[in-house]
């Protein structure tokens, strides 16, 4: 999983800077504006639909790689990932009507989204930028609970989109630089099995907080 998912943030950042190289090779010579930009945030990420590690946590970040294809709209992809944490005290589980645990439980929720990811700008010449954007892809997530010596864990993938709102500030008129920060909520299609019952999809909510350069 580890592999994979350095795998995905390698894709994306290599062709982010591709583009970027190529962009500014080009801005060079006809326009002092760059067109592609790369976004990494820091994210705080709250599970709505499910009381498996629902708590709100700040263990995710997101990157994305956007171009300007007008001044408006932009597009480009995103990989992004979440962990939520949720201990559960020692308490009596009926599994099945001849079967029952007694135990605690730590559990812990991963989500691995990316795919596609489109912004339209609420104006064009202000260092202050609201925006409105989606993300459509998949996602990948493994929902985990450890309870004793034990562990017991699902994983599945499932369709992912994601509505948000945002602000870009730019400190330069140049906007080579600035800062992002955005709100989201997000459906995934996932099911996964659990050590209490299946979860049917995944709602989340949140916001992110980071740098475009």
């Amino acid at each position: 999983m580890k592999t994979y998912i350095k795998t995905l943030m390698k894709t994306l950042t290599l062709a982010s800077c591709l583009i970027l190289g190529i962009n500014q090779q080009a801005n060079a010579q006809c326009n002092p504006e760059r067109r592609a930009h790369l976004i990494v945030d820091w994210q705080m990420n709250a599970p709505l639909n499910t009381d498996f590690a629902d708590k709100i946590s700040g263990w995710g970040m997101n990157f994305e790689g956007l171009y300007d294809i007008t001044p408006r709209l932009s597009a480009g992809a995103f990989v992004s990932f979440h962990t939520n944490h949720q201990y559960v005290g020692r308490q009596t589980l009926q599994l099945s009507p001849t079967e029952s645990l007694t135990t605690d439980q730590q559990r812990s929720a991963f989500q691995l989204p990316f795919g596609a990811t489109v912004n339209y700008a609420l104006c064009t010449h202000s260092q202050v930028c609201p925006y409105v954007g989606a993300k459509l892809g998949a996602m990948f997530a493994r929902n985990t609970t450890y309870f004793g010596t034990r562990g017991l864990y699902d994983k599945a993938w499932g369709f992912y989109a994601s509505p948000e709102v945002g602000l870009k500030i730019y400190p330069t008129k140049q906007k080579n630089w600035g800062f992002h920060l955005a709100g989201y909520y997000s459906y995934a299609t996932n099911r996964t099995a659990t050590l209490t019952g299946d979860i049917e999809g995944q709602n989340n909510a949140g916001f992110r907080l980071g740098i475009i350069f």
